[in-house]
């Protein structure tokens, strides 16, 4: 486990994803021993629905570099994501995408919705990737909402819970 990390640690870095990932990885590595009954995909799972996933819409994106939301935005898009970054405080591009402020907002079909909130945020925004008819909806690192996971299930989503997308990425694909 140690020797995983550090590796990924190393590449995250080098990739230019500037946040405290050791601590995010300690951080979100606690949470999931700790939240064992939250619904999660297996590893196979994950890894096909990023390969299969080409548009992920970020909710609660920053502009600020310094925030793990836009550090993750900026390594999926240089992994060949199209992002687009989701928050009502939002209005110059953002990577050069222009943000909006609802999933309801945006024109296009969604694969994944990657949610940067507080887990008691999350149920309105489940509600949403229910509504445009997304395909996942992703709660990173320390996001944990059972009833909305469960929601989004019922819905058909596919769900993760409480993993970085980043990480989850580069460990699996």
């Amino acid at each position: 486990m140690q020797s995983y990390h550090r590796e990924e640690t190393t590449q995250l870095h080098t990739s230019g994803f500037m946040s405290t990932i050791d601590n995010d990885v300690r951080r979100g590595r606690r949470a999931m021993m700790e939240c064992e009954e939250g619904i999660v995909l297996t590893d196979p799972e994950i890894r096909d629905l990023l390969a299969s996933a080409h548009t992920i819409a970020i909710v609660g994106m920053s502009d600020d570099p310094e925030r793990d939301s836009y550090g993750v935005a900026g390594f999926l898009q240089r992994q060949g994501y199209r992002i687009i970054p989701v928050n009502p405080k939002l209005q110059a591009p953002v990577l050069g995408e222009q943000p909006y402020a609802s999933l309801r907002d945006i024109p296009e079909k969604v694969d994944i919705v990657d949610i940067f909130r507080r887990s008691e945020a999350v149920p309105p925004i489940v509600e949403e990737a229910i509504a445009i008819g997304a395909g996942a909806v992703w709660m990173q690192l320390s996001v944990v909402n059972e009833e909305a996971a469960a929601r989004a299930e019922e819905a058909g989503l596919k769900v993760v819970m409480n993993r970085c997308m980043a990480v989850e990425h580069r460990r699996l694909m």
